[in-house]
């Protein structure tokens, strides 16, 4: 099952090219009271919400998906984690560019084989999530933001102290990720958690869609030009290692996203850039930079 939030609030179901209309299957979800219980009310009650898509798919309208405004199909997550450097060659490679190294990072992963594992994950605001519509908005435009394309995994089923072997049953599914960052020695989850700093989409794609998350292919476009092409089968640690990881410090919650990891190739936008970013098995997004109005005072 592959879901869309799209035109604002409603809910699609993507099937190839198209977007089905399936927004009664909110009706479904049970209603919020207060307190709200941590995590997104649609990961969190998605075997209620997928025999009701079921439903309202038959008869919906349809429409082609790049004619609808496709925004992040969560809304509430409860957090977003991270993994750095978690693909070898981009230690490798990027962090010799000066710009990417701030004089701080290739010294930290020297002789380091797992940073992920040595320095743990990191997490960034949940209000920096927005999805391929909002697009980014350059928070600092004297500084270099760059683009980081990564698989976004959703948890689905709450856990803590979760061990490797059972990490995958708490997968709900998988996005695109673009994990934007400003460039510089700041603490990395204030560098990356500006507005807009994390899109997600186009679609939640239902991890019974994806035979192996390990074996999906990454690739990036800033202005036609590839950028980023790989495998997550490169990354250092794997999706149940860095499931265990993060849920030895944190309870995970439904909607919860850990990003895990870019390959090599980053570089800067600049307001006006067009990024494109696709993985196999879940689709692509297109993103517009443009400048965060607050520095255009």
């Amino acid at each position: 099952m592959k879901l869309c939030r799209f035109n604002g609030d409603r809910l699609g179901c993507v099937e190839n090219d198209t977007v089905y209309d399936v927004t009664a299957a909110l009706n479904a979800l049970p209603a919020l009271r207060w307190p709200a219980i941590l995590g997104d009310p649609l990961i969190r009650h998605l075997d209620i919400l997928r025999e009701a898509v079921g439903v309202a798919r038959r008869g919906a309208n349809a429409q082609k998906l790049d004619e609808v405004r496709v925004h992040s199909p969560l809304t509430n997550p409860s957090k977003v984690m991270a993994a750095p450097a978690n693909y070898r060659l981009h230690v490798e490679q990027d962090t010799k560019d000066a710009g990417v190294d701030a004089g701080v990072h290739r010294m930290a992963l020297e002789g380091v084989d797992r940073p992920a594992e040595y320095y743990g994950l990191f997490l960034k605001a949940a209000s920096s999530v927005v999805g391929p519509t909002e697009g980014v908005q350059i928070i600092l435009p004297d500084r270099r933001t760059d683009y980081e394309v990564e698989l976004a995994v959703v948890i689905g089923k709450p856990g803590h102290s979760i061990q490797r072997e059972h990490a995958l049953s708490h997968v709900a599914g998988y996005c695109i990720g673009l994990d934007m960052t400003v460039r510089g020695k700041e603490d990395r989850s204030f560098r990356k958690s500006p507005d807009s700093y994390t899109v997600l989409g186009p679609a939640f794609v239902s991890a019974d869609e994806i035979a192996d998350p390990h074996a999906l292919t990454l690739s990036l476009w800033v202005n036609g030009e590839r950028r980023q092409h790989s495998s997550t089968g490169a990354m250092t640690l794997d999706i149940p290692e860095l499931i265990a990881i993060a849920s030895t410090m944190y309870t995970l919650q439904p909607g919860d996203v850990i990003l895990t990891g870019t390959p090599e190739g980053v570089g800067a936008v600049a307001p006006g850039d067009e990024i494109r970013a696709a993985c196999s098995g879940i689709g692509e997004m297109s993103v517009r930079v443009t400048q965060h109005p607050s520095s255009l005072t």
